[in-house]
């Protein structure tokens, strides 16, 4: 009763997490994906935003100072070094549905995969038995100049349904520089799904070299594969799992 109670107080912290902090969780987005979201009180997404940002700090506050004895003291050094309440507060939440010592021992367990983490809590919906098949991942146009908009589609359908999870878009450029994105995929039911990416082959006029590689585009194939995972892709934790994988192209001429 008590952890159902808090994790209540969670989903009502929500509507102020979402008024007050700009929380995205993706790691290599660089695309613009186009796709439903999941409903604003998706208790499983705030909890990856939240592990995206603070999972690291945690665990080197807990590294640094040894034996942390309650969850307030641990939050409120969350929030101090971060310069971020917000945290804090949804800090404190998931600690008590938990307590402290099982809290510090997920952390460390979690070995910075945000999923397992929100498994372990737990927040984010666990299927061990869930599928999903591919059944086209196309690019059009095939063909285009540097500036073309290309529409990546992905489809696929789920017999037993999903679990929490991700969908991992990489594109192997010309010039070898990384393009990609990590999209959060919530728990599913059975049915058929669809995802869309739209990529502008231009350069990025903010993208300064001195601080950074810039895609620059260049004539040439460019290879995409995508991938619906079970939790996060290449994990290898408990509920953990590539459902499927595809690939197609585009060329620059």
């Amino acid at each position: 009763m008590a952890k159902t109670a808090l994790i209540l107080v969670f989903a009502a912290l929500l509507a102020v997490t979402m008024a007050s902090s700009s929380f995205t969780f993706s790691r290599t987005k660089t695309l613009q994906p186009r796709r439903v979201a999941s409903s604003s009180n998706d208790l499983c997404l705030t909890c990856l935003n939240f592990v995206d940002q603070a999972l690291n700090i945690l665990l080197n506050i807990i590294l640094n100072e040894g034996v942390v004895g309650t969850c307030g003291k641990l939050c409120s050094n969350l929030a101090n070094k971060t310069h971020n309440p917000t945290l804090g507060s949804i800090c404190n939440i998931l600690c008590d549905i938990v307590g402290i010592q099982e809290f510090i021992k997920f952390i460390e367990q979690a070995d910075l995969d945000p999923f397992y983490f929100c498994e372990l809590i737990p927040v984010c919906p666990i299927n061990d038995h869930g599928d999903a098949k591919i059944l086209s991942f196309v690019a059009t146009p095939t063909n285009g100049t540097q500036g073309t908009v290309f529409e990546l589609v992905l489809t696929y359908e789920s017999k037993n349904g999903t679990g929490s999870g991700e969908i991992d878009l990489g594109i192997t450029t010309v010039d070898g520089i990384p393009v990609g994105d990590n999209e959060y995929s919530p728990a599913a039911k059975a049915g058929q799904y669809g995802v869309r990416w739209s990529v502008k082959a231009e350069p990025d006029p903010s993208c300064d070299p001195t601080q950074q590689e810039c895609e620059l585009w260049l004539p040439g194939t460019y290879v995409v594969d995508v991938a619906i995972c079970n939790g996060e892709c290449g994990s290898k934790h408990p509920h953990s799992a590539i459902y499927d994988r595809a690939r197609t192209n585009f060329t620059l001429n």
